[in-house]
C-alpha cells in the first residue's frame, strides 16, 4: 500500500514536470509584421540645385544674368564654361614636301572669356552673376557649390554681331541720280527736235502753196 502510493507520487510529479517542457517545445506562432520593428521613415528626396539664364539666345557683345537656386547659403559656387562651335568644323588634308597627304585636325574651338569664376549665395541659397561672351557658340555653364556638392548646369546661344543698315547718303544716290538726269536730258533733247522738225514741215507745206 504504501509502495503503491510513493510510486504514485512519482508518477504525478514526473507529469507536473514535463507539462512546461512539452508546452515550452511547442512551435510558436511567428510575430506579426511590423508590430516589433517600427515602422522605417520613408527617406526624404535629394535637394536639387538650379541654374538659369535670363536670356537663352543673344547677339555677340551683348550681357545675360546667370541665378542660381537651392544652392547651400552662404557659399560660394564655382562656374565653368565650355564652348562649342553652332557649326561642325570642316576637316582636310595637306600635302607634305615629300608628296604624301595628313590630315588637318582642326583648332580647338576659342574658349570664352572668362571660362571659369565664382559667385557667393546669401542666406537662402541663391545667387545673380552677369556674364558677357567673347565669343560666339553654345555655352555650358556648370555651378558646384563648395560646401553643398550640388550642381547645376544651363545653356547660352551666342551669335555673331548684327550688321548694322547703312542709312542711304548723297554719295550713295550720285549715280542713280546722274543716270537719272542723264535720261531726262536726253528724252528732252528728243521731244525738242521732234517739236522743231514739226514746225519746219508745217512751214515749208504753207510757202508751197
Amino acid at each position: 500500500m504504501r509502495i503503491s502510493r510513493i510510486i504514485m507520487a512519482l508518477t504525478v510529479g514526473l507529469a507536473v514536470v514535463a507539462v512546461p517542457a512539452v508546452a515550452g517545445a511547442a512551435p510558436q506562432p511567428p510575430p506579426s509584421p511590423g508590430v516589433t520593428d517600427p515602422p522605417q521613415p520613408p527617406p526624404y528626396p535629394p535637394v536639387l540645385a538650379s541654374l538659369t539664364v535670363n536670356r537663352p539666345t543673344i547677339f555677340l557683345g551683348e550681357t545675360v544674368v546667370l541665378t542660381g537656386r537651392t544652392f547651400g547659403p552662404n557659399e560660394t559656387v564655382d562656374i565653368t564654361v565650355s564652348v562649342q562651335p553652332l557649326a561642325a568644323p570642316a576637316f582636310g588634308t595637306a600635302r607634305l614636301s615629300d608628296g604624301s597627304t595628313v590630315a588637318m585636325v582642326p583648332v580647338a574651338f576659342q574658349a570664352a572669356a572668362p571660362s571659369s569664376f565664382t559667385a557667393r549665395t546669401n542666406g537662402n541659397g541663391v545667387f545673380t552673376r552677369r556674364y558677357t561672351p567673347s565669343v560666339t557658340g553654345l555655352l555650358t555653364f556648370t555651378a558646384t557649390g563648395r560646401a553643398s556638392g550640388r550642381s547645376a548646369s544651363t545653356e547660352l546661344r551666342v551669335l555673331p554681331k548684327k550688321k548694322p543698315h547703312l542709312p542711304v547718303t548723297g554719295s550713295s544716290l550720285g549715280t542713280p541720280m546722274k543716270i537719272g538726269g542723264g535720261l531726262v536730258a536726253a528724252g528732252g533733247a528728243m521731244l525738242l527736235g521732234t517739236m522743231l522738225w514739226r514746225r519746219r514741215n508745217r512751214f515749208g507745206t504753207g510757202s508751197a502753196r
